[in-house]
């Protein structure tokens, strides 16, 4: 989801109605970053916008349930890395008759040239998200002799049809998070933040493109995994990211997401990798490297994430990333 309120779209500019592209003198990188009071939300908005790229951080907490949204013509034809960081939605576009599904630490990257819909929004928690819209053509030539994957959606996107990368979403990995993370708090200015920015907005696009030739890979070598229990199982994945201090048992998380502990162990290592646990140590471990970097006490990231002691959690630390917490801040 996007919410934009200006009318700054980096190398693009309003005349008569019409949008013109800027000429490569004017096109420079610009930031704003603002709080709104929306009759259906409270947002606050990082937005970036240079030549090729609209960038949107945004951390909304819905006041309404169901909201809509109406077709616009005053954006440029682009392309949107979506990456939903915390919450919960859905979109449903009237136009392509398909519902856009936006759940916790998931991503994809979407082509939806006109919106005419509803959306649906968990109002109990803040919801998050980052996205990344390339300009279309910028994006066919990124894509161009790319893998399978990205170049099967470029197909789509020449021919003007509404696409995504697949049909179902992709965990945010640890290396698409730091890639958010260093464009949100880039420090340099002028020209560096321009190619800084945009490199590291090409790196989050590569990163999905292997993410989804990966799965598109583990798909056809495992026929067997059926849709229900590919969607449970990634239910389970998200139902242990939000519980890291106090995670259930194999055999809790099983009953709790509706499949047999032999599919949920089987199908997790297949999908993502390794065992249950060792997913769950690895993304709190990284978790907790992120809250320490953004200034978290040692004790307060211990007890956050459920470790008995805070020499039992510096151990596990030290063994992952070769330093001593302490020595991280």
């Amino acid at each position: 989801m996007a919410i934009n309120v200006g009318k700054d779209y980096g190398a693009w500019k309003k005349v008569g109605g019409e949008l013109e592209e800027l000429p490569l003198q004017s096109r420079v990188i610009k930031e704003s970053s603002n709080k709104y009071a929306f009759s259906f939300s409270d947002a606050e908005l990082l937005q970036i916008t240079t030549p090729d790229l609209y960038i949107v951080y945004g951390d909304v907490k819905f006041k309404e349930h169901k909201m809509y949204f109406r077709p616009t013509n005053e954006l440029p034809d682009m392309v949107k890395l979506r990456f939903t960081l915390s919450g919960n939605g859905s979109i449903y576009n009237q136009v392509n008759k398909r519902q856009y599904i936006f759940n916790s630490n998931q991503q994809n990257i979407i082509y939806m040239p006109e919106l005419d819909g509803t959306g649906e929004y968990d109002t109990t928690r803040p919801y998050q998200f980052f996205e990344v819209h390339f300009a279309k053509e910028r994006f066919l030539q990124l894509a161009e002799n790319s893998n399978p994957s990205l170049q099967a959606l470029a197909d789509h996107l020449d021919a003007g049809q509404y696409s995504q990368l697949a049909d179902y979403n992709l965990p945010v990995s640890w290396a698409m998070k730091n890639c958010i993370y260093e464009i949100i708090n880039c420090n340099y200015t002028g020209s560096l933040k321009l190619a800084f920015i945009d490199s590291k907005c090409i790196e989050l696009l590569v990163l999905q493109a292997e993410a989804f030739e990966k799965a598109r890979g583990k798909t056809e070598r495992s026929p067997v995994l059926a849709a229900y229990d590919q969607e449970r199982i990634y239910h389970a994945r998200e139902y242990l990211v939000n519980h890291l201090d106090a995670p259930p048992s194999i055999t809790e998380l099983a009953k709790i997401c509706g499949i047999n502990e032999f599919k949920l162990k089987q199908g997790f290592k297949g999908l993502f990798d390794r065992s249950i646990f060792g997913y769950l140590t690895d993304y709190k471990l990284n978790y907790a490297r992120e809250l320490l970097l953004e200034g978290t006490p040692i004790k307060a990231v211990a007890f956050q994430l459920g470790y008995s002691s805070v020499p039992h959690f510096s151990n596990a630390f030290r063994k992952k990333f070769a330093v001593s917490p302490g020595k991280l801040i």
